[in-house]
């Protein structure tokens, strides 16, 4: 009887476990792009992953209007793709934690292939926030541990811009126009690590390259004739 009594238990404990984690990578309704009055687009409704999936599940929450990353590494993909456009967000991470914001992503499981803009401060990784990885590296530590800072991203053609807070840290050009176009992505880098992201948006920009830096000249006026590069 006893045999029997913990099987059950442990049965329902398994069902309970199951449950949370698909609770935690529900994705729920996809979001109809609806922009602004500046073309910026949200990325979530505040209550649910709206549309976006992790093909490696890990612990994705929403809580507080907050987007918050837990557990093993996992990376949350948006359900639509872009080519030109600008990406931003509040970030915030606490010691040691690692992440990143993913662009141009082709959507599968592993480490995604795609860019990345580092969100790292104190981990043992070299290549800290604002990076564009393994492309432009920054080994400064620009950002505290459990503070928040925005990170911008604008992508346009082979050539992309990254500011962190106040300050444009990258401006890359990839002359081989390694990714073109993809999803977004969140990254949940490791056990122990917890990312926040807060009031992330989306713009997406013409596929006309003049006309899409006038536009992303508008949020980021300290552009310096970047088209011309």
């Amino acid at each position: 009887m006893k045999r029997i009594s913990l099987s059950f238990s442990l049965a329902l404990a398994m069902l309970a476990s199951a449950t949370c984690i698909h609770a935690q990578t529900d994705p729920g309704k996809t979001l109809p792009e609806k922009p602004d009055k500046k073309g910026w687009i949200k990325l979530f409704d505040g209550k649910t992953l709206s549309g976006w999936t992790a093909p490696d599940a890990g612990q994705w929450s929403i809580k507080d209007g907050i987007l918050v990353g837990q557990g093993p590494v996992s990376h949350l993909f948006s359900p639509n793709t872009y080519t030109n456009l600008e990406f931003k967000s509040e970030v915030k991470l606490n010691h040691s934690g690692n992440s990143g914001m993913y662009f141009r992503a082709a959507l599968g499981k592993g480490w995604p292939k795609g860019y990345e803009s580092q969100v790292e401060n104190t981990s043992p990784d070299p290549q800290k926030t604002g990076s564009l990885y393994n492309f432009h590296k920054i080994t400064e530590q620009l950002v505290q541990d459990d503070t928040w800072w925005t990170e911008h991203i604008i992508a346009i053609g082979n050539h992309i811009i990254i500011k962190v807070n106040d300050k444009i840290v990258t401006d890359f050009i990839d002359e081989k126009n390694t990714y073109m176009s993809g999803h977004l992505a969140f990254q949940q880098h490791n056990q122990g690590s917890e990312v926040m992201f807060r009031n992330p948006m989306v713009k997406r920009l013409p596929d006309d390259e003049k006309k899409a830096w006038a536009l992303a000249k508008k949020d980021m006026p300290d552009i310096k004739m970047a088209e011309a590069k």
